[in-house]
Formats: structure tokens, sequence, C-alpha cells
């Protein structure tokens, strides 16, 4: 596995160290930016907590995390693939990928849950969804993901062509771990959270569509009622920009990868031929990259998911006018 690694690289390096280095020099400062930014509202400036708002936490400070990691990496590419920092934090920066990207996918999940019991079973949602739970639910999902990445802390740095290597496997028993470990993050951390948000926002828009036939219907008896129709037109109209954000995001940022992945790793492991693992490679990179972006997405849902978070940020470029803490919102109408 080695030898077929090693005769396809070249210009493939290159390639990936270029890509890898441009990526992050965008990605880091509006990942840390952003997501310290949305921290700082969540807990400073939010006026009630809500179960939506602690897994949002959760998911920005995740995010924020995964962005300080990319200096050292950049650095490594900077220095032409060399690794000059302690073996451990070559560790630490490959387990907080994954830990990052599995935590976001998992905490969009919650969310999806979350919008899926407000406009389906909003007195459930009521009775389920307080913040107590739902930072115990965070509290699982990052147990349960670093839990599951700690083999990646097993992987350290290597020497290749003089040089002290990250990010790269040791031997060919690291391409067998990492082919199983593909397949269980495959399964556990984006097939069952993907198939459970298509099913949540499945259902979401055919009881919203449904909602707007019936009140279309009834357009001519409501009229007295026109700020009350707006205003549910309105909340109608969010919850598909955001349906259609969080699919995209997944569509775009975590499926590429996934799938690159396997292919790369089925051609590693099963020696398909130095052009197809080549090809393959260049592929993953892109969509590793996409897959890194992720963490510059989500502070746009945090904008397009709550009154609250919207009318802070508003206010907050708004210095001059008269600061007014929003108006909390309710469990059940909070738009996840």
């Amino acid at each position: 596995q080695n030898n077929i690694t090693r005769s396809c690289s070249g210009d493939d390096e290159i390639f990936k160290y270029r890509a890898y280095t441009v990526t992050y020099l965008l990605v880091f400062p509006m990942a840390l930016l952003s997501n310290s930014g949305a921290l700082f509202v969540f807990l400073r400036l939010m006026p009630k907590r809500s179960a939506s708002s602690v897994l949002m936490t959760n998911l920005a400070l995740s995010d924020a995390c995964f962005s300080l990691t990319l200096p050292l990496r950049l650095a490594y590419y900077f220095r032409g693939a060399r690794w000059d920092l302690p073996d451990w934090l070559c560790r630490l920066c490959v387990f907080c990928f994954y830990l990052n990207l599995y935590t976001s996918v998992l905490f969009l999940t919650g969310l999806s849950v979350l919008r899926w019991l407000a406009v389906l079973k909003p007195l459930r949602h009521r009775a389920l969804a307080t913040p107590f739970r739902a930072l115990l639910a965070c509290l699982g999902i990052w147990m349960f993901v670093g839990g599951a990445s700690v083999p990646f802390l097993l992987s350290g740095t290597r020497v290749r062509a003089g040089l002290t290597r990250c990010f790269e496997p040791r031997n060919p028993a690291s391409w067998k771990m990492i082919f199983v470990l593909n397949y269980v993050g495959m399964t556990f951390g984006f097939l069952i959270p993907f198939v459970t948000i298509l099913g949540c926002y499945g259902s979401i828009i055919r009881r919203l569509t449904a909602t707007a036939s019936s009140a279309l219907g009834l357009t001519g008896s409501l009229n007295r009622n026109k700020t009350h129709n707006q205003g549910r037109r309105h909340r109608r109209r969010r919850s598909l920009r955001l349906v259609a954000m969080v699919i995209c995001t997944f569509l775009l940022c975590f499926l590429p990868y996934h799938v690159a992945r396997s292919l790369h790793l089925h051609a590693v492991v099963d020696r398909w031929g130095c052009v197809a693992t080549a090809k393959l490679q260049r592929v993953l990179v892109v969509t590793l990259c996409l897959a890194a972006a992720n963490s510059v997405v989500n502070p746009l849902l945090y904008y397009y998911s709550g009154e609250s978070f919207r009318a802070v940020v508003r206010s907050l470029r708004t210095p001059c006018a008269p600061h007014k803490r929003p108006h909390p919102i309710s469990r059940g109408s909070y738009p996840v």
C-alpha cells in the first residue's frame, strides 16, 4: 500500500498542499471570527436559553475549536510538508478534524429533530425540548464522537523522504484501520443522520405546504387577520430556507467527502492502480476542502434559525440606535 501511495505522489502532492493552503488561509479567519462572534451572542447577549440555542452554541464551539488548529496545518504546508512541532500536536490536529466533522453532523441532526417536533408535535416539543435535556444530548454527542475518534490519536508523525510528516498513515496496518473506521463513520456519522434529516424535513415540507394550501382556501374569510397571515407566511418561508440550507450543507460539504474518501480507500487497500488512485486523491483533496469549509457555512444557519439571534446581530450593526433586548421566543415557535 505504501509503495502505491509513493509512486502516485509528486505533482499530486503539490496539488494537495496548494489546495489545502489556499483553503485554510480562507477558512481560518472567517471561521474563527464568525463562530467566536456567534458564541459571544449565544453566551452573553441572548435573552433566553432554549434547546435550539444550546445545540447551536455547541456547534459554534466545535467549529471555533477546529479553526484554532488550522494555523498548525498552515505552518506544516508552508514548510513544505515538514512537521517541526511536537508529535502530540499532530495527533491532536487529526483528532480535532474528525471531532468537528461528526459533532457538526450530529448537532445539525439534533436541530432538525427539534424543528420536526416544533412543527409536527408542538405539545411534545414544549415538554421534551428543554435546555437541560439539550445540554445532556450535546454532552452525549461530544462523548460519543470523541470516543469513536480516539483511534486517530494513535496515528502521529512519520518520517518519509527525510522529512517528518503529519496527516499521513504510518504503515499498511494504519490504512486497514482507517478503512474500517471509514465505514463506521460513514454509517453512524453520516448515513443515519442524513436519512434522519431527510425524513424530518420531508415531513416539515409536507406540513408547511398543506398549511399553505388550506390558508389559501380560507383567504376570503381571513382578511381581517391579514397581519397574522403575513407573519405565518414569513415564518413558513424562513423555515423552508433553513430546510434548503441544511440539506445543501450536507450535499455540498459532507456527502462528496464521504463518497470520495471511501473510493480512495478502496483504491489504496484493493490496489486499483496508480492512475485511479491519483485521480481519486485529487477528488478527495477537493472534497476535504469542502468539508472544512462547513465551519464557515454554519454561522449562516445561526442567523436564519432564530428571531433572537437575528435581532441581536441587527442591534449590534446599528450601535447608535437604542439597545433593546430581543423579545424572547417561546420554545414551541423557535425556528430551528
